[in-house]
């Protein structure tokens, strides 16, 4: 809603538009008031006038501002009209010269530029009302039919005072409550949303909304069509704000639009803490996952999966989501709808937040903002002090050497081999993301894992930050060891795991004082895993359990590590070939006897 509110007045001369003015301020026409004092009380222009909030029916400033086309260019009246929020057109009910000026001079003049986009609201207004028997709304109506931008029409009087207040009510409702965005006089449609009208306010309407609209009423509660046409007639009737009052409350602004502070509500996440879905959370879009499984079968379909993305400006998730979760022949089941929810919130909160705002979380689950859904963690050094983690979504980073199979990793964490025909063609392009739930000590955790190439931890330090590391160096290639061993994770806190890739394939030659084995052992880290993901059976899962347990418990695996090692670190980055490799290793002997 506006915070203020700026009323112009336009008009031919004569018509009374100064003398609406200050008849409002001084409760007194203004020629009465000369009488009184002999001074003259009409100037061609009255100054702005700002009158308070605690005196308005909306509780917001309003400035009121007059006009004179003898005193301003048609610049200067341009340049008020687009500083306006809502412009009173005067006219003289006793002249229809001044009528049919409102269709030829001035509602071109406020509108006739804007060709797309919303218009300025205008209030019709016939002043010198005691000058005319009778009313002038049967001239009038023909121009309100026209420009629909029109939002009423009030006759008044400046010298009896009759309907001043009013006018500039209804100039003020305008602004704050505007029948254009809500309401098509020619298809006599409220353009809104698809939510039913509260439960308190149903059985003073349903009677009515039953006997106009057939299927209005359905179990007792408002449809769609007895929704809209409810709305409708608040509109025809003047009550504006009734309906904004619905639209405001599920967070619509003034262009029908949901605003940022609805999408984005304030949410502080400390360096260190990570976000996840809370109970709250998942009981939600557990509820919307069960309304669109029309067919009841457990999994959306793509239609199923579109009517979901509906309620969204544009889909939620990118193609390629359905590449880091369980799916159930390209179907997405409500484990892997759920994976994905904890994904999102976990990597980019913000986003989390805007989609349950589209989907209606704080209103639907009477909360003031869907921030209610999401858990902030503790700080992940607290975790490390107490040699446990409170979290229930642990991050893997998965580093290797491009073409040791880590995309393979990722997808036999979602029970996919190599084998599997439909998962190649599911994820010509494999997500850098995998996640999928196992099992830590009877706990179900959320575990993800990100591909990460060697090369890029040098180049971003914020890329090495995670729960547990995943080494991964193909077995056969002795020197995608060296290139892995050199990113090792030395800061003392994160567990390590080495995991030798392709175990089908014959191990290569080890590089002379490079032994995966022998360096696992020197930096007191858990000896090499063996992992392949070909053959006839699944890829054994025993290897994700091991990693997350190891982010959960991380002072269980993880030795006490050297300042020998940071040197190792260094050394090892800086080359990466296997004579490199050598050298490095044969100087981490040197320093290892110097000890």
């Amino acid at each position: 809603m506006k915070r203020d509110v700026r009323i112009l007045l336009l008009g031919e001369a004569q018509v009374g538009k100064t003398s609406l003015i200050l008849s409002l301020v001084g409760e007194e026409f203004p020629e009465e008031a000369t009488l009184k004092t002999g001074l003259l009380q009409v100037p061609p222009r009255a100054e702005e006038i700002t009158i308070p909030a605690d005196v308005t029916p909306e509780k917001v400033p309003t400035h009121i501002v007059d006009s004179s086309e003898a005193e301003q260019t048609v610049e200067e009246l341009q340049d008020e009209i687009h500083k306006a929020n809502v412009v009173c057109v005067v006219y003289d009910v006793s002249e229809e010269d001044t009528i049919e000026k409102i269709r030829t001079k001035w509602i071109p003049l406020v509108n006739g530029e804007t060709k797309t986009g919303p218009r300025i609201p205008i209030i019709l207004v016939g002043n010198k009302s005691d000058l005319r028997p009778g009313s002038s709304m049967e001239a009038v109506l023909p121009i309100m039919s026209q420009f629909p931008e029109i939002e009423t029409c009030v006759e008044c009087s400046a010298k009896n005072l009759r309907n001043i207040s009013e006018l500039f009510y209804y100039a003020q409702k305008a602004v704050l409550h505007p029948t254009a965005p809500l309401y098509d006089p020619e298809t006599k449609q409220k353009s809104c949303f698809g939510h039913p009208l509260a439960p308190q306010a149903l059985e003073d309407v349903k009677m009515v909304v039953r006997k106009n609209v057939a299927g209005g009423v359905r179990d007792n509660r408002l449809t769609l069509d007895g929704f809209l046409f409810l709305n409708t007639l608040f509109i025809q009737r003047g009550r504006h704000e009734t309906t904004w009052t619905i639209l405001r409350r599920f967070g619509y602004g003034d262009t029908l639009e949901l605003s940022s502070d609805y999408l984005f509500p304030p949410l502080h996440v400390p360096p260190g803490c990570s976000t996840e879905l809370n109970h709250f959370g998942y009981q939600f879009v557990q509820r919307v996952f069960e309304k669109h499984d029309q067919d009841h079968d457990g999994a959306l379909s793509p239609a199923e999966l579109q009517g979901l993305f509906s309620v969204f400006p544009a889909a939620p998730w990118s193609p390629q989501f359905l590449c880091t979760v369980r799916t159930e022949a390209g179907r997405l089941s409500l484990h892997g709808y759920l994976c994905q929810w904890t994904l999102v919130t976990y990597l980019d909160v913000q986003h989390c937040l805007e989609h349950l705002g589209y989907l209606g979380y704080p209103t639907l689950c009477k909360q003031d903002s869907q921030a209610h859904a999401i858990t902030v963690t503790r700080e992940k050094k607290l975790d490390q002090e107490k040699g446990q983690t409170q979290r229930n979504v642990l991050l893997c980073n998965v580093v290797g050497a491009r073409g040791v199979g880590k995309s393979a990793f990722l997808q036999a964490f979602l029970g996919r081999g190599l084998r599997h025909q439909d998962a190649r063609e599911l994820c010509e392009e494999p997500a850098i993301y995998a996640i999928d739930t196992v099992q830590v000590n009877g706990q179900e955790k959320y575990l993800i894992l990100c591909e990460v190439n060697a090369d890029s931890l040098l180049a971003s330090a914020c890329d090495a930050a995670c729960d547990v590391a995943c080494l991964m160096f193909d077995g056969s290639d002795p020197q995608s060891f060296a290139l892995c061993a050199s990113r090792h994770y030395m800061d003392r806190q994160t567990p390590c795991l080495f995991v030798s890739s392709k175990a089908d394939l014959p191990e290569g030659v080890s590089l002379p004082g490079l032994s995966p084995a022998e360096f696992c052992r020197r930096h007191r880290l858990p000896a090499p895993t063996l992992f392949s993901c070909t053959g006839p059976a699944e890829p054994s899962t025993a290897i994700f359990t091991q990693l997350a347990t190891m982010a959960t418990f991380p002072h269980l695996v993880h030795g006490e590590l050297h300042t020998t090692s940071f040197w190792l670190r260094l050394t090892l980055g800086a080359v990466g070939t296997a004579v490199a490799a050598i050298l490095s290793f044969s100087l981490y002997r040197v320093l290892v006897k110097s000890r």
